[in-house]
This record gives C-alpha cells, structure tokens and sequence, in this order.
C-alpha cells in the first residue's frame, strides 16, 4: 500500500462466477493500479454458511454474513458489490445507498424498468450526499473497446452509418442442460436478452456515443423444459435468443443478436461499426485487437490493430506491448476507475442512469416481440 492512501472496505454480496472475478479484481486493483483509496475485503455475503466460508477462504476475504442486510450495516463496509441474480439488485442496492455506502452492481441493472428506474432515483439522491453508484459493465473496461470509443469520437470514422453487434454463446444449446436460475423469469428478468443482449446495446451505445430510440424484435425459447434439480422437469420462462434492428440516436441503423444456441462460439462478443470514412470490428474472443479499414482508394480489406500498447486505454498499469490481457483484467479497470471517481468526488460511468437507459432499451425488445416485431420507440426518461 503506497503511503497516505485511505482504505475501503468492500462487502460483496454474492460468490459464483461473477463473484469470482470481482474478488480478483478487488485484490489486484491497487497493485497494478494507483487508486486514491485501497480496497480491504471485509466481507463476503452469501446465503449458506459453509459455501460462503469457503469461498472467503478461496478468494481472500476477511469474514462472512449470510445476511446480507447485516453485511450493509457493518461499520466496516464503505462499499457495496452486488454480484447476485437480478431479483435481488434492486432491494440491496437501494439499502445501502440509502446506507451511505458506494455500490457496485452487477449488469443488467434489475428486472423491470420500475426497479430500474428505483435505483436510478435512489443513486441520484445518494449522489447528492457524496455516495456513488456504477453498474457494472465490463466491456466497456476492454481496451480495445475503449480505443474504438476515442477513435469514433475523434471523427475518424465519420458519419456511423451501420451498426452490428452479437453475443453468440452454446452453452444451453444441449436440452439436456439442467434448470438454472437463468431461466426463470422470476429471478432473471429475461433470458439471452438481459444476460447477453444488455451488454451489446451499452457497448454500441458506448463507442458510438448514440442512444438506440426505438426496435423491432422477435424472441424465441428453443428448449421449453429443462430437468429439474430434484427430478422431473421445470419449465423454462425466459427467452433462448433475442434478435432486434433499431434506430440510433445520431441516425445510424442497427442489428443486434444474442444466444445461448450458437454452437461452437464460446463467448463471442462481436461488435462492428461503419462509417462514411472507415470502419472497426471487435470480437472479445480476439479481445486485444481491433480491425480497421479506412477507405484511402488505394488498400482493400481490414488491417489490424493491436491494441496492448502503453498509450491504449488501461495497458499502460500492465505487461510490455504485445503481452495480452485477458477477460479478468476488464473487472480491474472497472474498481479502479469507481475508486478513482469516489476519490475524486465525481460520478462513475456507467451509472444507474446508463443502467436504466438500457434496461429500457430492453423493456421495448421484449414488448416489439410480443407485438409481432412492431416498431416500439425506447421510452425517455421522465
């Protein structure tokens, strides 16, 4: 720890796979990075007693809760991680901010547009007494993503005439594949739509700088039933994939696609953007490379950027140029630019409000889907 930095303690609810990589990141952040305040793991919340003690034990945590409302009140939490399912955002969130604590939550920020829209509104009450509030979408902490953001800023692109963005992944395509809480509607909110589909609408909003205004979606479940834990069978609630066009803000045009049915791609986040100057194409499972095809009238085809030199976004806190990043580096930038921005006094992005915009965003797929794909504008904020 470098001389004169404050420590926070961080109480993290939740401990699967999003615990996981979020307990990394709250250990490594401020030895890679220079955050004006150093995390201490306090205290891992999690329902069952020994799994959570476990996990503490396995990912460096201090002590346990298996109330979550206790580890809020702790005196030793100033920050709360929600890394639990999405039933459960809502309600923790609001607490600790109404708590004084600073929140990290877990993407896409609740299940319905009015528990969304209750956090936004208690996130901007707590702002007003110097507390934060960031929901957690990692892909924006990508650099290559990042680069692609300053790059359709700068211009370079020019006029953004298309966008294309999908998030393939196979690993519900077995009906086999037992019942998660995944796929009931009750404790997810959507399916591929919210899982997947949320983190491709904020990163296109994200690089592009634009606001999708309205869609024409359609959904499908492919596998209806699942086996059950206990025997037998549950019905699956939720979609299986989700595909949508749309409209952007600043005039573009947009396709969108997600799925937990495409065999073969593991985790293939794919994002492509067209301009009347250039274009750049991302994929997460080449994540430290963008390509780019600038129209000189001379060059055909993309060429590629690889994007881990010490003047990208973030690469400069790790390895020599040419020593790739992978998937858990994204979660340490995204501690370290909340602990920057709740050292600064100033607000994080995403914030809740971002949260919300895309939870509507959301909302308007899956109305458009049961309308028969008709045209449905995102609601604005009101």
């Amino acid at each position: 720890m470098s001389p004169g930095r404050e420590t926070i303690g961080i109480g993290m609810v939740g401990h699967a796979f999003m615990g996981a990589v979020h307990s990394h990141a709250w250990r490594s952040v401020h030895r890679f990075f220079d955050p004006p305040l150093v995390p201490r793991l306090a205290v891992l919340g999690g329902r069952d007693e020994a799994r959570a003690k476990a996990a503490a034990e396995k990912f460096g945590w201090e002590d346990v809760e298996t109330d979550w409302r206790k580890l809020v009140a702790r005196d030793d939490v100033g920050l709360v991680d929600v890394c639990t399912p999405g039933d459960s955002h809502a309600e923790i969130a609001i607490a600790a901010l109404e708590a004084g604590k600073h929140v990290l939550c877990e993407k896409p920020l609740a299940n319905s547009v009015a528990e969304a829209e209750a956090m936004a509104a208690a996130a901007r009450k707590a702002r007003d007494r110097g507390v934060r509030a960031m929901v957690a979408f990692n892909y924006r902490r990508v650099p290559a993503l990042a680069h692609a953001r300053k790059l359709v800023a700068s211009g370079a692109l020019g006029e953004i005439r298309h966008v294309r963005s999908v998030y393939l992944q196979d690993w519900l395509s077995d009906p086999e594949a037992p019942m998660t809480w995944r796929l009931r509607r009750e404790s997810a909110g959507s399916g591929a739509l919210g899982d997947l589909g949320a983190h491709i609408v904020d990163a296109a909003q994200f690089v592009t700088g634009d606001l999708i205004t309205g869609v024409s979606a359609l959904t499908n479940t492919f596998v209806k039933q699942r086996p059950a834990e206990n025997g037998g069978t549950d019905d699956v609630t939720v979609d299986d994939t989700a595909l949508f066009l749309a409209r952007l803000s600043g005039g573009a045009v947009a396709t969108f696609e997600a799925t937990r049915f495409a065999l073969g791609r593991k985790n293939a986040m794919r994002l492509e953007i067209n301009g009347s100057k250039a274009s750049l194409a991302f994929d997460f499972e080449a994540m430290n490379e963008l390509q780019w095809y600038e129209d000189s009238g001379t060059e055909a085809g993309f060429r590629r950027i690889l994007v881990t030199e010490p003047q990208h976004p973030y690469v400069g806190a790790w390895w020599p140029p040419g020593h790739l990043l992978g998937y858990e580096h994204t979660f340490t930038h995204e501690v370290a630019d909340l602990l920057d921005a709740i050292g600064a006094g100033t607000d994080p992005a995403p914030s809740f409000d971002d949260g919300l915009r895309v939870q509507r965003v959301l909302d308007a797929v899956e109305q458009s889907a049961a309308a028969d794909a008709a045209w449905t504008a995102v609601e604005e904020r009101k």
